[in-house]
């Protein structure tokens, strides 16, 4: 997986975040989570095939997270995109752009696609090339969702050497792969699995948390997450404002990614109150060691 975070502001763009938009790569597929005001620009500036996403995953219907879409939209349309593409978005999206869209880009040149989200539980979105992707309801002004994308779990891989050792047939093989112990043909004692594969790499999982008030509630959803990204609107010198937008400071976003044992934690969607962020991320690191606050360009492989 890897990520490239577009923009990272809250509200408004100012003259070095944008609103919020990432890129995420998952086995080679592209998705676009959230579309702020300005995401063409910066796939432009950070040399992004746009033309190659086939997904956006849209939050919620907020100015700052799909401001960006219907130019979008249109500009594919210019470079003759053809493949289709599906936007998972709560079911007003649909009637709020597509008058746009027929009115700026007629005779749109692709097949566009609407997903509409539920808010009252998880849902898996979708299934696609060794990677599933699900809502988590979140706890906001509106009705928003943030996306857990995860990787299938792999097969492991047969050792080599085993498969001359034991004389190992196709069927074997796939047995060993589903997990079957294997008995060898002479002695009849059980092979030790460790002998006959190799594990599989950890299966790698993405959570995008934005927006939302403190909220336990997902948990579960994302526990042992191999990489976070929760909203830190505010610091907790801003706690009762973050409480009454139901935004969340960067220490309950430390909150959440120690109570999920994530493995890293991102901080962003920043009021534009805080020129440097490096406050927010001093206070959630007093409690997750491991958190870092992003900026626009900001890239993470894992």
């Amino acid at each position: 997986m890897e990520l490239t975070v577009l923009g990272c502001n809250s509200a408004t763009p100012t003259s070095s975040r944008n609103p919020s938009a990432q890129i995420l790569t998952v086995s080679g597929r592209t998705f676009l989570i959230d579309c702020g005001e300005g995401t063409q620009f910066q796939l432009r500036k950070l040399h992004i095939n746009f033309m190659k996403i086939e997904e956006i995953f849209i939050s919620h219907l907020h100015g700052d997270h799909v401001f960006g879409l219907i130019g979008l939209l249109c500009t594919m349309s210019l470079f003759n995109k053809t493949t289709p593409l599906t936007i998972f978005a709560h079911p007003k999206l649909k009637e709020m752009i597509m008058p746009k869209i027929e009115f700026f880009c007629e005779n749109i040149s692709f097949d566009l696609r609407f997903r509409p989200l539920r808010y009252d539980k998880p849902e898996v979105l979708q299934e696609v090339k060794r990677a599933r992707v699900v809502s988590i309801p979140l706890k906001h002004r509106i009705e928003t969702c943030g996306f857990l994308f995860k990787e299938l779990a792999k097969e492991p891989n047969i050792r080599p050497a085993a498969i001359c050792k034991y004389g190992l047939s196709i069927p074997d093989i796939v047995s060993i792969k589903n997990g079957k112990p294997y008995y060898d043909s002479f002695s009849g004692e059980e092979i030790p699995r460790t002998e006959l594969v190799f594990d599989p790499p950890a299966v790698k999982s993405y959570a995008y948390l934005s927006d939302t008030a403190y909220c336990p509630s997902v948990v579960p959803i994302i526990k042992d997450v191999s990489l976070l990204y929760h909203e830190a609107t505010f610091g907790q010198d801003h706690q009762d404002l973050a409480k009454k937008t139901l935004h969340s400071t960067a220490h309950q976003a430390a909150l959440i990614a120690k109570e999920a044992n994530a493995g890293k934690l991102l901080l962003g969607h920043f009021s534009s109150r805080y020129n440097d962020t490096l406050v927010l991320e001093q206070e959630a690191q007093a409690v997750f060691p491991n958190a870092t606050a992003v900026y626009d360009g900001f890239q993470f492989a894992f």
